[in-house]
């Protein structure tokens, strides 16, 4: 995200509650999953599936495992942000449209200011919102120890 004067990179983590970890452990373990099903269906039922079975553990394998460690992390932090996080608030210095050709939204600037840590200046990409403007105030909360924050919006 961005580095402050400490040298500290901020990373920003989105609240992942538990409807939204088990639809993403779900979604990880069928990407992990597909390939090596298909491999067994090969070979202990003689289906016809040896190559599409070997790209599949190939190339989705690996992606599942690091959606599953991304949800992993993203849910401890929320846990620790929880427990020992400092509250801080997130004034927006900056809107700008992107659009990369799959998707479209906003780029918010944020300055995070709050008791405990070196203010800091960060981007935060997500879904453009009409209640979105320069000057707006949000709640957010912060571990300094670790770098990592969560805005509330």
């Amino acid at each position: 995200m961005g580095d402050d004067t400490d040298g500290i990179r901020w990373t920003q983590v989105s609240r992942v509650g538990p409807w939204d970890a088990a639809s993403l452990y779900g979604s990880a373990a069928l990407t992990a999953l597909c390939g090596p099903v298909m491999l067994g269906a090969h070979f202990l039922a003689g289906a016809d599936l040896l190559g599409m079975g070997l790209v599949f553990t190939v190339v989705f394998l690996p992606v599942g495992l690091g959606l599953w460690a991304h949800t992993g992390f993203e849910r401890e932090s929320n846990r620790r942000l929880d427990a020992v996080g400092v509250p801080a608030t997130a004034e927006i210095t900056e809107l700008t449209d992107w659009d990369d050709g799959e998707s479209v939204g906003v780029t918010v600037g944020l300055r995070v200011v709050g008791p405990g840590f070196t203010t800091f200046e960060t981007a935060w990409r997500r879904s453009s919102h009409d209640a979105l403007r320069v000057g707006l105030r949000l709640t957010a909360v912060v571990d300094p120890s670790r770098g990592v924050f969560r805005v509330v919006f």
